[in-house]
């Protein structure tokens, strides 16, 4: 009987769950004003929307984006399941080094997607906007006519389901540690020997 790695059975389970509430609840929230948001960007690998004065943008390469990075999660928690039920099969470890890098390579793409996109908004629009948490902007001298000041109140927070998906990262690479302490199937992996005629 093959032994269970429970670890990547978690991670399988608990990664379909991830992508079923990140599909509705966003990894990361910016706010624009206060308590009537402005503008609001929902941003997770597998959902991003923008929301500028009540209307809606979105563009066919985002949603393309979004779809792609579904079906790659989506595959790779199958494999993860998969896997987890038959760990020490000849074939086993080519089954976890396809899942369980699928979790732990979209947690730290959205990180690196959000760190670019606020320092280049910071950087090319000259506001100072959080990565997480709350911050008064006020648009440089000269950027509004007549020398009008604004300030208004922003709020960019990650949400739980990020979390989650860290957890979901974590719980992979534990899997693939964990598999290294599993014995291999000697069987599955012996190549049946030819039989001569006497």
């Amino acid at each position: 009987m093959a032994k269970l790695n429970i670890l990547a059975l978690i991670a399988g389970i608990a990664s379909l769950v991830l992508i079923a509430v990140s599909v509705f609840v966003p990894w990361w929230q910016f706010t624009v004003g206060n308590p009537k948001p402005l503008a609001q960007v929902n941003f997770s690998p597998l959902n991003f929307n923008m929301d500028l004065l009540g209307t809606s943008i979105t563009t066919p390469l985002i949603y393309a984006l979004n779809l792609a990075c579904f079906l790659t999660l989506l595959s790779g928690s199958i494999v993860m399941i998969i896997y987890s039920v038959k760990p020490n099969k000849s074939y086993s470890k080519k089954l976890l080094g396809f899942g369980w890098t699928k979790p732990l390579y979209a947690v730290i793409l959205f990180v690196v997607e959000i760190v670019i996109l606020v320092v280049l908004a910071n950087m090319f629009v000259g506001f100072k906007l959080p990565i997480n948490g709350a911050a008064t902007v006020q648009p440089p001298s000269g950027m509004l006519p007549g020398n009008m000041n604004l300030a208004v109140n922003v709020f960019a927070y990650f949400q739980w389901p990020f979390y989650i998906s860290i957890a979901v990262a974590a719980l992979s690479v534990a899997a693939r540690i964990y598999h290294r302490k599993i014995p291999i199937d000697v069987a599955s992996q012996s190549t049946p020997q030819p039989q001569t005629a006497l």
